[in-house]
């Protein structure tokens, strides 16, 4: 008896003792698991950020890691969540986390075989083991997962538990989430998909490469018909939805849904928000640019054009870093409609638009003679067009500067406006020279411009500007002296929908309206008489300038419509000459015409002719017609008959909400 008392007292020991022990090391592993339930509780998946053109197309992904849609449990489909049910957990609305029955059978199971060879997971033990678990078949692991499934459930409703799934779960080829694997495999909204599509869908977590319909797609199907099998045999679904699932087909697609349309755009957009938004890859913004994709890609494709046809002229010539910009702008808002970096982003993602800082050559020019209209000269102002000689000295060294026309020839003196129209740069040296450097830096400063070469070669264009920006200071010109900043990004909206606060830059007013002008009618004479022949529209008044510089480093062309306005660029990454001849005129001008015209031939309801403001005044000199204003008037005794235009000719500006 008292051997079967030690022996009794003995075994209530170690039963206590190993239930003690088996507490301790449950309370010990919840002590460890509790943040990892806390994870899932509060719930913040990496996002995929997405960025629109102004019509609501999508332009590019962003994603860091993990490419995924969010989707709110109210937005699933109730046959996506029969079919995850039918298939991984009947009783999921029934048990509390944890399925004992099931857990029953499975032990069996695997007792009988000697190993692990059937699981018994929820949900919400899926859940838990795709987050914060590994997937490693051992006791320890089960226990954590049991214990952390209990503690989700404890505080999430199951609706909120099956939200977490569908967003958090691997659908293979890159895709997280049901949403996201819905637009990728099938192009598809959740609520277009079909009950073939959405067993498809539920049945590829279990194993996604095997599974996967892009490789395997025989495998696939039969994993959606058993899923669908399964749904019928609850009851689910009748006999009719069951048998057009079952011969059901669906067209899966190899590509991704968002590949990148217009990547200059996208780096251009990080760029500009990266700072402020340090989760632009992963936080499920959504941007929207002002970006038009349909003009981005006419744009690109003219763009190359334009960059063949050099290099067919070229006959060999040494062109290996030859490339291109355009930008296309609204003048009234600064809106960017197209920003193309390069002929091929996939080569270069450089992007010249915005980052290559370049001379512009005579493309500069206008902005001096519209000093020079606001102090008082006229169109009609003769300019002497004769060469000097310079000398100057540089560490002590004499250096002789004798500038040129590009024509090499001297008209001796012409008018202001035939200056401009013909480029003639000696025409230009000299009237910087009877304004004075001073008076152009501080009127110059006050356009905004900076870093202003303080010598007379600024007449000739050696200050240096990105594309976009010189976009920017041709706004004075289009948009009748009021000068846009650039304006790519219209609006930021986070996960939650609330708007992100974007910087904006007010416009700034440079000239009056009459003012401006005199500038736009001169330039339409470079269009129409000038340089800029080759950008002539049919039934368009086009206006603009050209600019070459020296050694043909680089050839410009910004022209612009009453909506209108494009500046392209050419030239060598490495700063090498382009082909003699390869003028602006002749590399960018014809891009410039072929957009302004293709767009206008899309949409005849554009504006063609510019409007004449209140204040301007016309007169025929020689059967040519001039303007001019109160404040650039010509001298008495020219030769004038004037023509009062009144409130003038034409369309007054509208709000720019013609097209864009």
């Amino acid at each position: 008896m008292k051997v079967l008392r030690f022996f009794g007292a003995a075994f209530f020991v170690l039963l206590i003792g190993a239930i003690l022990f088996g507490a301790f090391y449950v309370a010990n592993l919840y002590t460890e698991v509790a943040p990892k339930a806390q994870k899932i509780i509060h719930y913040h998946p990496k996002l995929t950020t997405k960025i629109y053109d102004r019509n609501g197309e999508l332009i590019a992904t962003l994603y860091k890691d993990e490419n995924r849609e969010y989707v709110k449990y109210d937005e699933i489909p109730g046959r996506a969540i029969e079919a995850l049910l039918a298939i991984e957990d009947t009783k999921f609305f029934e048990h509390g986390g944890i399925n004992f029955d099931a857990i029953f059978r499975a032990v069996i199971k695997d007792l009988k075989a000697g190993k692990f060879v059937e699981g018994a997971s929820t949900i919400t033990q899926q859940l838990v083991k795709n987050m914060v678990l590994t997937r490693k078949k051992k006791l320890s692991r089960k226990i954590k997962e049991a214990l952390i499934a209990l503690r989700v459930e404890n505080a999430l409703t199951k609706e909120q538990i099956l939200e977490r799934y569908f967003n958090q779960i691997y659908y293979g080829h890159g895709y997280y989430g049901i949403k996201t694997a819905a637009h990728g495999y099938f192009h598809k909204d959740l609520s277009q998909l079909s009950l073939k599509e959405i067993a498809m869908l539920v049945g590829l977590p279990r194993a996604p490469s095997y599974y996967d319909p892009t490789k395997h797609y025989d495998r696939a199907i039969q994993r959606a018909d058993r899923v669908i099998n399964r749904m019928y045999e609850l009851g689910w679904i009748d006999e009719k939805s069951f048998s057009q699932a079952i011969a059901e087909q669906p067209k899966v697609y190899k590509s991704r849904e968002s590949i990148n349309k217009a990547p200059y755009i996208t780096d251009e957009v990080v760029r500009r928000l990266k700072k402020a938004l340090p989760d632009l890859q992963w936080g499920g913004y959504k941007i929207y640019t002002t970006i038009d994709l349909h003009l981005q890609k006419l744009a690109r494709k003219e763009l190359v054009r334009g960059y063949e046809e050099i290099i067919k002229r070229g006959h060999g010539y040494n062109y290996k870093a030859l490339n291109g910009a355009v930008v296309v702008m609204k003048p009234q808002t600064g809106e960017v409609l197209a920003l193309v970096g390069g002929v091929d982003y996939y080569k270069s993602a450089f992007d010249r638009a915005t980052q290559a800082r370049r001379q512009p050559g005579s493309s500069f020019k206008p902005f001096i003679y519209q000093i020079a209209l606001d102090l008082g000269y006229s169109q009609l102002t003769p300019i002497p067009d004769v060469a000097k000689t310079y000398e100057y000295y540089v560490n002590g060294v004499k250096k002789i500067w004798r500038p040129k026309n590009y024509e090499k020839d001297y008209e001796g003196v012409l008018t202001l406006k035939d200056a401009l129209v013909h480029s003639r740069n000696l025409a230009t040296i000299n009237l910087v020279e009877q304004i004075g450097l001073g008076r152009i830096y501080k009127r110059l400063e006050a356009m905004g411009f900076r870093n202003v070469p303080h010598d007379l070669s600024l007449s000739l264009g050696t200050i240096t500007l990105s594309p976009l920006e010189l976009a920017s200071f041709y706004t004075i010109f289009s948009n009748y002296g009021v000068k846009n900043a650039p304006k790519l990004i219209s609006a930021v909206t986070r996960f939650d929908g609330s708007a992100v606060a974007l910087p904006s830059i007010a416009a700034q007013k440079i000239e009056e309206p009459k003012q401006a002008f005199l500038m736009i009618d001169i330039l339409r004479d470079v269009v129409q008489r000038g340089t800029g022949r080759r950008a002539r529209v049919d039934g368009v008044e086009v206006a603009g300038k050209t600019g070459t510089t020296n050694n043909f480093v680089d050839a410009w062309f910004c022209g612009f419509t009453p909506d209108i306005e494009v500046v392209t660029w050419f030239g060598q990454d490495d700063n090498t000459p382009l082909k003699k001849g390869e003028a602006g005129g002749r590399a960018a001008a014809p891009v410039v015409g072929r957009i302004i015209a293709d767009l206008y031939a899309k949409h005849p309801e554009m504006r063609r002719s510019f409007f004449v403001p209140q204040g301007v005044y016309a007169m025929t000199v020689g059967g040519r017609r001039y303007y001019f204003t109160d404040i650039s008037k010509p001298k008495p005794g020219e030769m004038m008959v004037q023509e009062p235009s009144g409130s003038g000719e034409g369309e007054q500006p509208s709000s720019g909400d013609l097209l864009f």
